[in-house]
């Protein structure tokens, strides 16, 4: 399974020590989704904590992920199936330090639109990428839902991030669940939709004759991925 734990909006002056230890004891109560690693990161702005499952790449795929130079952070629940093709697709040559499939995320960030590489995603997930670079982070969860992802506010107005509830009582004041298909960067009011297939639209559908033979081809597609 795996859990994925942030705080985001830090302010300058924050007592970066306590809220680490405050970040390692909330994600504690995740710690069943994820018993082989636990792993934090810290920066000025930013604490990422992830517990892991190792499945893909259990010997370096360690997170959170780091970019060659350290300017990018990343935690994921979740597994990315076409990550192969999706590395091979890449427009410039990117220095991965592990075979984690979640590691792809990184360069297609620095590469293509939030909108684009979301869309591109072929699996389930729920992240949080912080950006050193541009001071930012990009939060996501996959277009079903299939991950679980809770978003919450404490007193401070600083936002918190977690894979399970139970992580957010009793810091946050406020706890939303965060709706899948869809993405949060700093500075936005409320998480955009990046996942919109036209068949959402019963207008779009309607006259389509049924097909079972199209029907039982992308169901077994669906379970092969």
């Amino acid at each position: 399974m795996c859990s994925i734990f942030g705080m985001f909006d830090l302010q300058p002056g924050d007592d970066l020590a306590a809220l680490r230890r405050q970040a390692l004891e909330c994600s504690q109560r995740q710690r069943h989704r994820g018993p082989d690693w636990s792993g934090v990161h810290v920066d000025a702005g930013v604490i990422l904590v992830h517990e892991r499952l190792a499945i893909v790449d259990p010997a370096s795929g360690a997170q959170p992920l780091r970019s060659r130079d350290g300017a990018l952070a990343l935690a994921v629940n979740g597994e990315i199936y076409n990550h192969k093709q999706l590395r091979a697709g890449l427009k410039g040559s990117y220095p991965f330090k592990t075979a984690s499939d979640c590691e792809v995320i990184l360069p297609l960030y620095e590469e293509q639109s939030p909108e684009d590489f979301l869309n591109a995603l072929n699996g389930i997930f729920a992240f949080v990428l912080y950006d050193k670079r541009r001071d930012t982070y990009l939060i996501a969860r996959d277009p079903i839902g299939v991950c679980p992802l809770y978003t919450g506010r404490d007193e401070h107005g600083n936002l918190y991030v977690a894979s399970e509830m139970k992580a957010l009582v009793g810091v946050c004041r406020t706890i939303d669940d965060f709706p899948p298909g869809h993405f949060l960067m700093a500075g936005m009011d409320a998480p955009a939709q990046y996942y919109k297939p036209a068949w959402r639209s019963y207008d779009a559908v309607a006259q389509k004759p049924l097909d079972l033979d199209v029907l039982r081809e992308a169901l077994e597609a669906a379970v092969k991925r």
